[in-house]
């Protein structure tokens, strides 16, 4: 998938969550205020609904999702492995 195929789902549920707020690909959504353990689990939810993916627990950093970049980074990686198996 190629990088706004796989971001831009991901604006768009961020975007719901924070009531339409607009986020930058680098920012900090925990720095910002918006990240809590409720809203951690609905993003998980999301994203393995969204792209067929598992979250695994080696995967609940935060690093892999304070920014859109990295959550879209842990996406396409998870892809990637999901279609080298394949």
């Amino acid at each position: 998938m190629s990088d706004q195929t796989v971001l831009e789902p991901i604006r768009s549920f961020l975007s719901r969550s924070f009531e339409s707020r607009q986020m930058r690909d680098d920012e900090d959504i925990f720095a910002l205020g918006f990240g809590n353990s409720l809203f951690a689990m609905q993003l998980v939810d999301f994203l393995e609904r969204e792209y067929g993916i598992e979250i695994d627990s080696e995967d609940l950093e935060l690093k892999n999702f304070q920014t859109v970049q990295a959550i879209g980074d842990l996406v396409n990686r998870k892809l990637s492995a999901r279609h080298a198996q394949a």
